[in-house]
């Protein structure tokens, strides 16, 4: 393992993975270290469903529900684990935007642990997040939102290399107006 900073600035996105996927125990193992993220209340407002083999034949029939199609989707098969991050609302004075920052903190950090350990990875979004057929093939509750799902598997030998062009932090760090 690198340290965090290295670790962030060799993250990249890696859309196509090889059929090799971390097993059970490291990925609860990582997740461990993902659940430390910052929360406040302490109110572990996220779960994670975990797909592996046909588990993603689900995903993949209810991707094309949600499109008005049959069969199974060939997207819930683009990798040998896809992991579901859901947000997990918990009543409290902790506003529901800041429990799902939480939610996404978590996996942006699983997302980068996973890179750093070595695996392919990839956060896919979109429509299908909101799409009730979708939640139900997922089993979430009133209280629950699909923010997406994490793509992982092994890197392959000739994936592009982690080399990207790091951004100008002045272009996002400023002050606040009017201070001197």
């Amino acid at each position: 393992m690198t340290g965090v900073r290295e670790a962030a600035l060799a993250r990249r996105s890696c859309s196509k993975v090889t059929d090799a996927a971390p097993d059970p125990a490291e990925l609860l193992d990582l997740v461990t270290a993902a659940g430390r993220v910052a929360d406040h209340s302490s109110l572990r407002p996220w779960r994670l469903i975990e797909m592996r083999g046909e588990d993603r034949a689900i995903l993949g029939r209810a991707l094309n529900k949600a499109d008005g199609k049959k069969g199974v989707s060939s997207k819930a098969m683009r990798a040998p684990l896809v992991i579901a991050i859901v947000a997990a609302y918990r009543k409290s004075k902790v506003p529901r935007w800041e429990q799902e920052a939480v939610a996404s903190g978590v996996a942006h950090l699983l997302s980068l642990l996973l890179d750093d350990a070595g695996w392919g990875v990839f956060w896919r979004t979109g429509e299908h997040t909101r799409s009730k057929k979708v939640a139900k093939a997922h089993g979430l509750r009133k209280n629950e939102v699909l923010l997406g799902w994490l793509y992982v598997g092994g890197k392959p030998e000739k994936a592009r290399s982690s080399h990207r062009k790091t951004i100008d932090p002045t272009a996002f760090v400023g002050r606040m107006p009017g201070a001197r």
